[in-house]
């Protein structure tokens, strides 16, 4: 499969639906940079001509992005859009969608805390 900056939503669809996969079947996005892209949940292409704020930033600027858009259907849900970037040339972006409002992060960020574990405690406790 070749990726161009020019790649149609049709073009990329099965490379973001094996993404959407990877993530467990969160909401996924990926456009390319002259072109809009694919939106996908639960396993489905919602549509072929998609962009979003986010994606457009990422494209634009050329770095991760986490954050909350403000418009669009993911509008007050957080996402991480990232760039792929070929020959220092942004090419696409794809971004997913934490439907979970950042509680897994949370929950992520909690177990790693040490302070959690006191000597009185064993980590049977835990698992």
């Amino acid at each position: 499969m070749k990726i161009t900056p020019s790649s149609s939503g049709e073009e990329i669809a099965s490379m973001a639906l094996a993404i959407h996969e990877l993530v467990n079947r969160l909401p996924t996005t990926m456009r390319t940079k002259n072109s809009n892209g694919v939106r996908i949940e639960d396993g489905k292409i919602i549509n072929y001509d998609y962009t979003g704020p986010v994606l457009e930033r990422v494209l634009n600027k050329g770095t991760i992005c986490r954050g909350i858009p403000k418009s669009g259907p993911y509008k007050g849900s957080p996402v991480v859009v990232v760039p792929v970037i070929e020959e220092g040339k942004v090419i696409c972006a794809i971004g997913v969608v934490d439907i979970t409002k950042g509680i897994f992060s949370d929950l992520v960020q909690i177990a790693r805390r040490p302070e959690l574990i006191t000597p009185k405690m064993s980590k049977g406790e835990f698992y």
